[in-house]
């Protein structure tokens, strides 16, 4: 659901251009349709997660993918802009809970290696998810005009019939009264919601900006860009298979090699002109970005107690989302400073590559005081 809201209206986005052009603003609210829902996620996750905790997990679920359907389809029956936008602020809302609380189940439901396999899982199934959904989009937008992607949403109904069937309340929740006298965990937790925001940005910079970093070769086909952002897709879902193999470096260890992967991508793409070596190098940044996502959940989840698991759960998606929702900000802020989107991957890429090497200084620094400790054992 949190990738529909943003995959599925991209290929409706020129004929959205093109519907509301004569409204005053269109250029910048007509794609603020697009981003709102993420920033709503980075704004009320850390609620989403609190009222979890307060209430339980189960009903807040259903109830917010019934909500999201309802909200998600609204637009097809609205006619001003404005309340579109208003629609899609209540989606992000709906979002903010889906997101948050799906999350916090599978900390819930399962311990130790299982749990990280099903982040693992849950980060293929979104970049999967990702290319199907471009593609209804666009196919609903075919046929259907602006407005057909919108119908799309209805799918979080059967969603939400499921999750009231299949899904149970973690009996730890019965405690959770209990929880909320305990002092939160900021110590252990805020940093690595910190840490997040720019892993965001590296994973969502090379996805939204995928058409004109290709364009770097020249011009190129929307049909080719779709194909090439197919694989990148593909190279996320390959990262998060990496990621199940090394997961028992989750923390620094894992942080680091994919900033430095993701880096080499960055680099490779701003310094190419011919656009398969682009696309290769596109690809390969987002294997990095497929490490970093399940690395930086994993390793949140790892520091929580499970009667807190929501509202550290709730912190990280918000800080996610907000990394998501600010990355091409940063990027469009970026071409005037560094005169061109070239530059302005070398820049990324060194940025990313000092993160990389800070992040494996620790996770040295870390091993070597658990040798020492083994050792005086």
């Amino acid at each position: 659901m949190p990738t529909m809201a943003i995959a599925s209206l991209v290929p409706a986005l020129p004929l959205l251009m093109r519907e509301f052009g004569d409204v005053a603003g269109s250029e910048f609210l007509v794609p603020m349709a697009l981003t709102i829902p993420a920033l709503c996620v980075a704004i009320f996750s850390p609620l989403a997660g609190w009222i979890s905790d307060r209430i339980g997990r189960r009903n807040l679920l259903v109830v917010a993918l019934l909500l999201y359907a309802v909200t998600g389809v609204l637009p097809w029956f609205l006619d001003s802009l404005l309340q579109i936008l208003a629609a899609r602020v209540a989606l992000g809302i709906c979002e903010a809970a889906i997101m948050t609380v799906s999350t916090a189940l599978l900390g819930d439901y399962f311990e130790g290696a299982r749990r990280e396999r099903w982040i693992a899982m849950q980060v293929a199934v979104v970049s999967v998810a990702a290319i199907v959904l471009i593609a209804l989009g666009g196919g609903m937008a075919e046929l259907l005009g602006s407005r057909g992607p919108f119908l799309l949403y209805v799918l979080a109904v059967p969603a939400a019939i499921a999750s009231a069937l299949v899904l149970f309340e973690p009996a730890r929740h019965t405690r959770a009264a209990d929880a909320f006298s305990a002092p939160f965990p900021y110590l252990a937790v805020l940093p690595l919601v910190l840490i997040t925001i720019p892993v965001g940005i590296v994973f969502y910079t090379v996805i939204v900006q995928f058409g004109p970093i290709l364009e770097l070769s020249g011009e190129v086909s929307p049909g080719l860009i779709g194909l090439i952002g197919a694989g990148g897709n593909i190279g996320v879902g390959a990262g998060t298979l990496l990621f199940e193999r090394l997961k028992h470096r989750t923390g620094p260890g894992l942080l680091s090699l994919g900033l430095l992967i993701a880096g080499l991508g960055y680099f490779g793409a701003g310094l190419s002109t011919d656009l398969g070596m682009i696309a290769a190098f596109a690809i390969i940044a987002c294997i990095g970005s497929g490490i970093l996502l399940p690395n930086m959940l994993t390793w949140t989840m790892r520091r929580l107690p499970a009667d807190m698991r929501g509202r550290g759960t709730g912190m990280w998606t918000g800080a996610f989302f907000l990394g998501q929702f600010v990355a091409p900000l940063v990027a469009t802020a970026s071409l005037g400073i560094t005169g061109g989107l070239g530059n302005t991957l070398l820049v990324y890429a060194a940025l990313t590559a000092v993160g990389g090497v800070a992040a494996a200084v620790v996770s040295a620094r870390s091993s070597n005081r658990a040798g020492v400790r083994y050792g005086a054992q």
